[in-house]
């Protein structure tokens, strides 16, 4: 095989508005191009304001590219090409399709920073790919992945980080875990939808990776729209448990692999926020972002993506 050609990477990941006048077409972006109510932009910055006017999403998604990008620079007999483009913000997903065809790249692996698979969101993702193409005239072939949620790596990932914050907990205290992912309408339900399901493999997998007494799942993050979205939500979880006699909360994102607003505000300070107010104790796991066993994670994909598109 010869090393003068390189294969792609399409890093994709959602986006996140740098500054506060970025939120208003940030969010008009989400919403297919109409304008938030006055009232639902104020609320989105408002929830901005409160964890410093914005999150690291775009750094922490460059460091992963990096990270990425130096991981696969290890590999034998291939060389890769990592570039990232957003679904809602800079850089967008058409920009990374027309760098990749200007450094002449014909063919690259497409992964989301999503483990599960959704007709709503990862299937959107490529969506954005082909309009990129389509618009650009390029035909890149794009390998998809479209889903990682049972890869041992990721697994094991978050299991160290379940593990560590258990270990923060008072010794024989009893504590519930409560594994979360981003709603969606639930109408995807009725059309068959793969992300339910691979949620709750997810959930059930790590459970009994952790040996774990007493745990749950819950949604977040639900979208400000007329759709009835998937539940339960993550603050009504809490209070349920609260009802039950839990007094002490452990949020693994599982869903979730870097630190934006869904972490920072949902969790940090709304669902934090019900559970101080019952007086439970309340912990997160930390984030996957660019560590070094989650680039390992991401790695594995790839040359695994790339083995399989060899095979006849």
């Amino acid at each position: 095989m010869s090393l003068d050609r390189v294969t792609g990477v399409l890093l994709m990941a959602y986006g996140t508005p740098e500054k506060p006048e970025d939120v208003a077409p940030y969010y008009t972006h989400i919403r297919h191009g109409h304008p938030p109510t006055a009232h639902l932009l104020a609320e989105l910055q408002s929830r901005y304001a409160l964890v410093g006017g914005h999150t690291p999403l775009t750094a922490i998604t460059e460091a992963t590219r990096q990270g990425l990008q130096e991981v696969l620079d290890r590999t034998e007999y291939r060389r890769y090409r990592v570039i990232v483009g957003m679904k809602h913000w800079r850089p967008w997903i058409h920009e990374a399709v027309a760098e990749m065809a200007a450094e002449g790249i014909d063919h690259a692996v497409g992964l989301v920073l999503a483990p599960h698979y959704s007709s709503f969101s990862i299937a959107q993702y490529y969506g954005y790919v082909e309009q990129a193409q389509e618009k650009t005239g390029t035909s890149i072939r794009i390998d998809r992945i479209d889903s990682w949620h049972l890869h041992p790596r990721y697994l094991a990932a978050i299991a160290r980080r379940v593990r560590t914050r258990l270990a923060e907990f008072p010794e024989g205290d009893e504590v519930t875990v409560i594994f979360t992912a981003h709603s969606l309408p639930e109408k995807i339900v009725a059309e068959g939808d793969l992300y339910p399901e691979q949620l709750r493999e997810t959930s059930e997998t790590l459970a009994e990776m952790l040996d774990l007494p007493h745990w749950t799942f819950s949604y977040q993050s639900a979208g400000r729209t007329t759709d009835r979205w998937l539940g339960p939500d993550l603050v009504d979880t809490v209070h349920r448990l609260v009802g039950e006699g839990v007094m002490n909360i452990l949020v693994a994102t599982i869903g979730f692999v870097s630190d934006h607003l869904e972490i920072l505000y949902d969790i940090d300070c709304e669902a934090k926020a019900a559970a101080d107010d019952c007086g439970v104790a309340f912990k997160r796991t930390e984030s996957l972002n660019a560590s070094p066993d989650f680039l390992e994670t991401l790695a594995d994909l790839v040359r695994d993506r790339v083995m399989e598109s060899m095979t006849p």
